[in-house]
């Protein structure tokens, strides 16, 4: 059997997934019984030199020569983009064609419709690449967790700010100069917004959010915070108490009955002898926790034109084996409330800024203890520019129990909060 496929994009991704098809098209055909051929390509740029792969198919920038192609039975995305992508994929499930797709913010924004499109319509709509490049942590709670109960999935799902935070604890460098770095070797966009402000890791961890725990939210439901106010004091304090600073996506069930969710991409402090304080530059990895099995780490590259290519080509031989009426990705859909400030509890690492004057000091623990927080460790630096900085480990407190803190130090004079980060066990 000989299945006919049209990709649309072919910059890094595209180019990866055309590469694995021609290098390994014996063992792809042995262990799926089909034979798949790339007949069509669709691009934004003509002009544009490719190189590494034998171009025995033809180019070009019209979208219906792939969308009204009798002989394309697959259609895999990989251009990036929501507008225009959301219209081709949502063409080729009505026009009857397979789907894989690497688009992580189309799926977290329009999965759930494209899912119920493809069901109607008999098609496969996949997207394993979507999440963490390489790692197949998509099909792995599809499949491997049916029958336990998921409590937590979190993780390091964004290469980019993990590689800037490895190396300004590692080697000392600035935010600035590890961006810069990040940059040089295209591990950042010339624009790292959507990366370093939490945006990528919020829309992967919607994504997470929906196969764990068959909840739908929307970016809105997400507390994001990213990396860009983070600074090398802040590492250094937190190292001085064992911890290193991750940016984590955490969904976990909470609440007295756990029928609520908390849904949250932020920096966290991870104790060196966590398995994630261990993984390191562009390097991701996703932890599940389930009543049942307990915990459960993937690990793996998050990005790459040949990883990622390779989650898409898992995508593919899962459509080209099961060639028969579609079975949507992910069957798994209930109910759960969005958690309370109040259910969101941890223990915290709060650093303050405080004015070298009498009474000062008292005033913070004064603050802290009216809201009920107790410390476990607290760490003070001789004043320096007239403050002292005060760095504080906390017992477990909740969100409504920090916006307390935070609401009172706004309106104090002589100290200034400065950062604030859950410590993750």
């Amino acid at each position: 059997m000989e299945l006919g496929i049209g990709l649309f994009g072919l910059g890094t991704v595209g180019t990866g997934v055309v590469k694995i098809l021609q290098q390994n098209a014996p063992q792809i055909t042995e262990r799926t019984g089909a034979n798949l051929v790339v007949r069509h390509a669709v691009v934004h740029n003509l002009n544009k030199k490719r190189t590494g792969f034998v171009q025995d198919f033809p180019i070009t920038d019209q979208p219906a020569d792939i969308l009204n192609n009798p002989d394309i039975q697959i259609v895999v995305e990989v251009m990036g983009g929501v507008s225009g992508a959301y219209d081709i994929i949502k063409q080729a499930i009505t026009a009857k064609k397979h789907v894989v797709t690497a688009n992580k913010d189309l799926i977290a924004s329009h999965g759930q419709e494209l899912a119920n499109l493809a069901n109607e319509n008999g098609v496969d709509l996949y997207y394993e690449a979507a999440v963490a490049g390489g790692i197949p942590i998509l099909r792995t709670l599809a499949t491997s967790f049916t029958a336990d109960e998921i409590t937590r999935v979190a993780g390091i799902i964004n290469g980019t700010s993990n590689f800037i935070l490895t190396q300004m604890a590692s080697n000392g460098l600035t935010y600035e100069n590890a961006l810069a770095l990040a940059q040089e070797k295209g591990f950042a966009e010339a624009d790292p917004t959507n990366d370093v402000a939490g945006f990528d890791a919020a829309y992967k961890l919607i994504i997470l959010s929906n196969f764990a725990f068959g909840v739908q939210p929307v970016l809105g439901d997400v507390s994001i915070s990213g990396i860009t106010n983070l600074t090398d004091l802040d590492i250094e304090d937190a190292q001085s108490f064992g911890y290193g600073i991750k940016l984590l996506g955490v969904a976990q069930r909470v609440g007295d009955s756990n029928n609520a969710i908390s849904i949250e991409v932020a920096p966290h402090l991870v104790p060196f002898d966590h398995p994630l304080a261990t993984v390191h530059n562009e390097n991701n990895a996703v932890l599940v926790n389930g009543e049942s099995v307990g915990e459960v780490m993937l690990y793996g590259p998050g990005a790459g034109e040949m990883p990622t290519a390779n989650s898409v080509l898992s995508d593919l031989t899962n459509v080209a084996t099961n060639y028969t009426p579609g079975k949507p990705f992910n069957t798994f859909n209930q109910n759960l409330d969005l958690a309370k400030p109040s259910q969101r509890v941890a223990r915290r690492f709060v650093v303050v800024d405080v004015a070298d004057t009498p009474g000062a000091m008292y005033s913070v623990t004064g603050m802290f203890t009216s809201a009920k927080i107790s410390f476990t460790d607290l760490k003070q630096t001789p004043a320096k520019n007239g403050y002292a900085r005060l760095v504080a480990l906390t017992y477990p407190a909740s969100d409504a129990q920090l916006n307390v803190i935070k609401t009172t130090i706004r309106n104090a004079d002589g100290i200034n909060l400065v950062s604030e980060y859950k410590i993750f066990s």
